[in-house]
């Protein structure tokens, strides 16, 4: 079979296009997966940094409200692929206090 120069044929060019398209989708579901756990580390160093430490003479306090919505939001966040399970897991752990 003669081998062919010059532009690449049909299967050549989707083939490279596949190729392209798909490091192209790991690597923008890379960027959002750390943009995502950035936020995170940021939203939860600037809630630390807001509250006043508390009283040890004071009862504990019944958990917040703002625990579930953050555990729904990171279900969704895994759920979606953004968040690994290692990730949900330890954010999880965090979230709860343990």
């Amino acid at each position: 079979m003669p081998q062919r120069f010059g532009r690449p044929g049909l299967l050549g060019a989707m083939a490279r296009t596949a190729v392209v398209a798909g490091t192209a989708t790991a690597v923008s579901g890379r960027v959002e997966r750390n943009a995502a756990r950035r936020d995170m580390e940021r939203q939860a160093q600037a809630g630390a940094r807001q509250q006043p430490p508390p009283d040890p003479g004071a009862a504990p306090a019944a958990p917040p409200a703002d625990r579930v919505s953050q555990l729904t939001a990171l279900a969704e966040l895994r759920d979606r692929g953004v968040l690994t399970d290692e990730e949900f897991a330890a954010e999880k752990r965090r979230i709860l206090g343990g």
